[in-house]
Order: structure tokens, then sequence, then C-alpha cells
């Protein structure tokens, strides 16, 4: 008997590295040296996830990393090809800001937000990166703001309003 999301274990998922990064643990007899990667996994459908892993070597860092953004998928409300409504995201001292655009703008982004909003499946979408350039905690944010977003058509079931109030400006009509 199958559960609904564990049906295909061996699912396709877009992967992509944010950094690879050398750290250093101080011990009695100097540093030690390993390897962090942090990855973004997603399946263009509405769900990503974000992980990091450590390891002595950089493929058993990156394999870690993507067990881990596996295992941390999380749904996202996309509406077409871009976001239902503006956000900003934040973890620790990275803030990041997601608009909706219009068809045909693309993904206006870079670096770890590009990364993580290309993994979720979005095509048009305007972000800013506010505070800190940490990769690792600005694709959090991203995450976090991706996970604020809500559906037009559950929000206005949920106030009783007509679904048309709540949809994107552009798409009226």
């Amino acid at each position: 008997m199958t559960n609904g999301y564990k049906d295909n274990p061996e699912q396709e998922f877009d992967e992509r590295i944010i950094n690879i990064e050398r750290v250093a643990t101080v011990v009695k007899g100097g540093r030690r040296f390993s390897f962090r990667v942090c990855m973004v996994a997603g399946d263009h459908k509405g769900k990503v996830g974000f992980g990091m892993g450590k390891a002595n070597s950089v493929p058993d860092a990156i394999r870690k990393a993507a067990a881990n953004a596996k295992d941390d998928m999380h749904p996202v409300a996309i509406y077409n090809t871009t976001i239902p409504h503006k956000v900003i995201g934040k973890v620790s001292g990275a803030q990041v800001l997601l608009k909706p655009a219009s068809e045909g703008t693309g993904v206006i982004a870079a670096g770890a937000v590009r990364a993580v909003v290309e993994a979720t499946g979005i095509s048009n979408i305007l972000t800013k990166s506010l505070g800190s350039n940490n990769a690792m905690n600005i694709a959090a944010a991203t995450i976090d703001g991706l996970g604020q977003l809500k559906d037009p058509y559950e929000e206005a079931a949920n106030r009783g309003v007509d679904p048309k109030r709540l949809i994107p400006f552009w798409d009226r009509g």
C-alpha cells in the first residue's frame, strides 16, 4: 500500500549547488578541514527544498546535501508562471523581496535566489536581496518567502470574497 508522497522515491528533481566552501575545525593538533555544500532541489511543479552537507570530500558532501534537500521539500503556491503576491522572506540578517511579474519578464534574480526560484518552477518574478550576502541565509530566506505565499483561490474561499478581487491585476479581464 502506498501513501501518496513516497510513491516514486526516484522522482526527478532539479538539484542546484548554491556554494561549496572549505571549512575548518580547530582541534588540539591544529586545524581539520572539511567541505560544506549548500544545495537546493525542486521539481519545477511547486515544490522546493534546501539542504546542507558536510564531509571530508566534496562528492560525499554533495550527496549529503542532496539527500537533505530532498527530505526538506516544501510546497509553494504558484499562480500561472509567477507568484500570487509580493512577500519578504527573512532569515537571520538576510532579507529577500519577491514580487510577481507579468508574462515574458523572466527571472530577475541572481545567485542563490535564482537557484531556488528556478528549481521551484517559477519563470516570471522580480527579486531583490537585502541585508546579508551569505548565500546560505539568502537561500533560506527565499524559501521562507515562498512558504508565506497563499493561493488566491483558497484565500478567496477563506475570506468569502470573489477570487477576481485577489487575482493579480494583469490577469484580470
